[in-house]
């Protein structure tokens, strides 16, 4: 499904004025590019869901606040940007809390691990050439090509200037393509 500017500026206006509907067709247009910018920028089935859930919940409460309806992809997109990276910050905290656990506790967490979900993140050759990627270089493919964001909405989300993010961007897509 595609947003024209019409519709995303009415659906954001209704949302504004306490329209759940209208917030959740703009959620429902949106669904599948925030999830897979997620998923591709975590690795993980459920932290993507749990950051597409989360920055859903944050947009809806934050809607009254956005200035340019027109902008609102970038700005979810944003949201979920930020949610992603307090997930990977978790990551390290979790990864630091190992590397000091005993041996048997691994065995435990390692026996938590859904099966089903490795197996299919350990055969998805594109999920092998994203995770080559820098985290920044991450939030930049997938705001690019799940965001539809170009560099210069880009550049400003992640504080970056408009060229480096091309360059970053182009770089990403060199070794993506290296390792398939």
């Amino acid at each position: 499904m595609t947003m024209d500017n019409q519709t995303i500026i009415q659906l954001v206006e209704k949302s504004q004025q306490g329209d759940s509907a209208a917030f959740a067709r703009l959620y429902e247009l949106l669904y599948k590019d925030l999830y897979k910018a997620a998923y591709y920028m975590l690795g993980n089935v459920h932290d993507a869901e749990n950051a597409v859930s989360e920055t859903v919940l944050d947009a809806f409460a934050g809607i009254g606040k956005l200035r340019d309806a027109l902008a609102f992809r970038g700005w979810i997109f944003a949201i979920l940007s930020n949610k992603c990276k307090a997930i990977m910050r978790e990551y390290v905290k979790n990864r630091e809390h190992l590397s000091s656990s005993p041996p048997e506790d691994y065995e435990q967490l390692l026996g938590k691990e859904d099966p089903e979900i490795a197996r299919a993140e350990d055969t998805s050759t594109l999920q092998k050439a994203f995770a080559v990627l820098s985290q920044e270089e991450k939030q930049i493919v997938a705001m690019t090509v799940y965001g539809q964001l170009d560099s210069n909405e880009i550049a400003a989300r992640l504080s970056l200037n408009r060229n480096t993010v091309r360059s970053k961007y182009s770089r990403a897509l060199q070794k993506m393509k290296a390792c398939l």
